[in-house]
């Protein structure tokens, strides 16, 4: 079982100490992220879920690289029912009630979380891909790849872990540093005492 105050006490430790090494890649995938349309659509979920627009931006992003076919849950097409993890969701109507029901539905039920501080977004976050990482005592690459603060190794596929891969994704936390640059309207809560 993971201790997730500690998981938060290490997350708000990277998060201060994290140096983004690909800063090109990230800024381009954040300014596309945060432009007004997309934008637009995840603030709409954020009023239906109470979780933060730039999560939900994140989540898209790692899921199915900002694929509006894609469902937020594991980036199968929303339209049919999901085969990969969390399975059997959908068929659903649109982008935004597969968004809806990923959030308020599915592990974590991220719509339930009240800690959107620094440590417990990125907690968050990590719960919605799944603990394995933190299990393992290593750094997620769902949060830190393309940081300083990942050094490998990848669950390849639902339940397949290689120590020897390396995750080419842009973490969420380097992305959401990227966001914040551009977007001054992104900020962490304070954390709950």
């Amino acid at each position: 079982m993971t201790d997730l105050a500690a998981l938060k006490a290490k997350n708000v430790a990277r998060w201060t100490q994290a140096k983004i090494l690909r800063p090109a890649a990230f800024a381009t995938v954040a300014q596309r992220l945060v432009e007004d349309a997309p934008k637009a659509r995840y603030q709409a979920v954020q009023r239906t879920t109470g979780v933060p627009w730039f999560v939900i931006a994140v989540i898209h992003e790692r899921e199915c690289a900002q694929d509006w076919h894609g469902s937020l849950a594991q980036g199968d097409p929303w339209n049919r029912v999901s085969v990969h993890v969390p399975r059997g969701r959908g068929p659903f109507l649109s982008w935004d009630a597969a968004a809806f029901d990923a959030l308020v539905h599915c592990a974590p039920k991220a719509a339930l979380n009240k800690d959107w501080s620094a440590g417990g977004t990125l907690t968050e976050l990590e719960q919605f891909n799944g603990l394995g990482y933190a299990a393992r005592g290593i750094a997620s690459p769902y949060i830190w790849s393309g940081t300083d603060q990942y050094h490998g190794g990848k669950y390849v596929r639902d339940g397949a872990f290689d120590p020897h891969a390396f995750d080419q994704q842009l973490g969420c936390a380097g992305l959401i540093k990227a966001m914040m640059a551009l977007d001054p309207s992104i900020g962490f809560a304070e954390a709950a005492s």
